[in-house]
């Protein structure tokens, strides 16, 4: 495979970095370097509002989402542009954190189910970062088994009416949209009692309650739902075919995970080559060349594997369940990182500078966020299933509750 630009990707390539140098927010670029999973600040700035900027700026002048289509606020470009813009934009990258959801998957799921008034009248707000969107799936009883979900959606007249509860759902607290998987039919298996809606995040009965955590910050919330009406206008794709409309979402949703989550292993080389150990240079030492040797060549092994993902989208195909492999490595592979990095620092509870403490919060906040990681958009657990039966070809697991209509699947305090 030839990884050279093409002439007319050379040129493209061009383009961007003279728009990037000429544009980005430079202010802000140090920090944003700097800055790794779990721990995106920005000094006397509000980074929302930084984000929001940037991305307006850049949907402006048509650079923002660049595999839509025009008419969607994108500019039409090819996959590889795009990965030529990321690689360009560099640690402005970081500043699109908040839209990855509403851009990586809400986006493209209304491609694929909204009507075209509807995608005319949304994704351009999207793309332009002007309206953030969440996903809400996860919920408290259903654990990392989505078709589980409890929350119903019930239909009165032209409108839905809608209870229960999601969790874990991120960015929720400033989210202007969301798209909502709800049961429909309680009495079939639950994968076939499933329906999706879109919704205004603001609608009457939608409480968010952010969820503080172990790192101090509240990135995930939990949201409830009393009698929140919602128009079968918004209805994606039809009633109780919702898991085949959430399989667009999820697919998306770890190939994007798996692509765009920071593996650590860069600032753990930069660590390395200025940390001193007892005996010299952390960089010197056989040890940590050989362990530095295996982050290096899984860190490889994910860019490449993003990178097949992508030329299957050039192609035209919906991504496949071999992005679970990107998710499931990128997710350990950071708190592996993490874990190494702090064992190297040793004693580093005990700093002596400003430099020093800031290299210590760095890969601290990394360990904190890392769990997250590997619980999102499906568990390592999750993730290991669907690459063995789905790429592997490998028999399925027991599932006894697959054909049992939804009401009655034994649960605690029923039988």
């Amino acid at each position: 495979m030839n990884f050279d630009d093409t002439p007319q990707e050379a040129a493209f390539r061009a383009e961007a970095r003279a728009w990037i140098q000429a544009n980005a927010p430079k202010q802000y670029e140090e920090e944003l370097r700097k800055s790794s999973l779990g721990r995106t600040v920005l000094k006397g700035a509000n980074i929302l509002d930084v984000a929001k900027a940037w991305q307006k700026k850049k949907a402006d002048a048509g650079w923002a989402c660049l595999h839509w289509p025009k008419e969607y606020g994108g500019r039409g470009a090819s996959p590889i542009e795009r990965v030529i813009w990321q690689q360009e934009e560099g640690p402005f990258g970081k500043l699109s954190g908040m839209f990855i959801i509403g851009h990586g998957m809400c986006g493209p799921t209304m491609m694929a189910y909204a009507g075209e008034e509807q995608k005319r009248e949304y994704l351009p707000p999207l793309a332009s970062g002007e309206k953030i969107w969440c996903q809400l799936f996860s919920e408290p009883a259903g654990g990392s088994d989505v078709a589980g979900l409890r929350t119903r959606a019930e239909k009165k007249g032209d409108d839905w009416i809608i209870n229960g509860q999601k969790i874990w759902t991120s960015g929720a607290h400033y989210s202007d949209y969301g798209i909502l998987l709800t049961r429909t039919d309680p009495n079939v298996p639950k994968h076939k009692g499933l329906t999706m809606f879109f919704l205004d995040m603001k609608s009457p009965g939608v409480e968010v309650r952010p969820i503080r955590q172990a790192s101090g910050q509240s990135d995930f919330n939990e949201v409830y739902f009393t009698d929140v009406k919602i128009p079968d206008s918004q209805r994606l794709g039809a009633v109780n075919d919702g898991w085949n409309v959430s399989l667009t979402t999820l697919m998306n949703e770890r190939m994007s995970i798996g692509a765009g989550v920071a593996t650590g292993f860069p600032e753990l080389f930069e660590f390395c080559n200025s940390l001193m150990l007892e005996d010299g240079p952390a960089i010197e030492d056989r040890s940590v060349r050989s362990r530095l040797a295996n982050y290096a060549v899984k860190a490889s092994g994910l860019r490449y594997t993003s990178m097949r993902a992508i030329s299957a989208l050039s192609k035209g195909e919906r991504p496949g369940p071999e992005n679970s492999i990107g998710k499931l490595v990128a997710g350990s592979m950071v708190q592996e990182v993490a874990m190494y990095a702090l064992d190297l620092q040793g004693a580093a509870g005990v700093l002596s500078g400003p430099e020093d403490a800031e290299v210590a919060g760095k890969f601290q906040a990394m360990l904190l966020r890392a769990p997250g990681t590997r619980v999102e958009g499906g568990t390592d657990e999750i993730m290991r299933n669907i690459i063995a039966e789905r790429v592997l070809g490998l028999p399925g697991d027991i599932r006894v509750d697959k054909d049992v209509p939804f009401n009655q699947i034994p649960t605690k305090g029923r039988t």
